[in-house]
């Protein structure tokens, strides 16, 4: 393995706190949305775990893309991320989707490569259900 970043981020107060990355280009204030009892005035970590996972998916479909030779010109992703609770504790269940112009008939092909290659989706394979459509 090769290491080609890490980002360093801290969080105190948990949901209720702040998150700041090492270099400062993350600064925010954490709280718990309204469908948990919070205020829902803050940005929370299912909402950074999708936009980061819908960022490294919209960016691995162009990879493939462009490792097949299959022109894409612009790639949406529209992503959402739910937090579940089971009898063995919390999980998230994610849904990817796709909106890719100019995306020919391999679009099947592009979405495995993007698969494959995307740290979001290499990161939580087996961990999390992750449904990927086309729109």
């Amino acid at each position: 393995m090769k290491n080609l970043y890490t980002a360093h981020v801290q969080v105190t107060s948990g949901r209720d706190g702040t998150a700041t990355s090492s270099d400062g280009r993350l600064d925010l204030r954490l709280g718990f949305p309204k469908e948990l009892g919070g205020a829902g005035d803050a940005a929370n970590p299912e909402q950074l775990f999708v936009a980061g996972y819908a960022a490294c998916f919209a960016s691995s479909v162009k990879a493939a893309a462009a490792k097949l030779q299959v022109p894409a010109a612009a790639v949406r992703v529209d992503a959402s991320a739910t937090l579940s609770l089971r009898d063995d504790g919390s999980y998230l269940v994610s849904h990817v989707s796709l909106q890719v112009h100019g995306l020919s008939e391999r679009a099947d092909e592009v979405i495995a490569e993007a698969r494959r290659i995307c740290a979001y989706s290499n990161a939580t394979r087996g961990n999390t259900v992750t449904d990927v459509t086309l729109a």
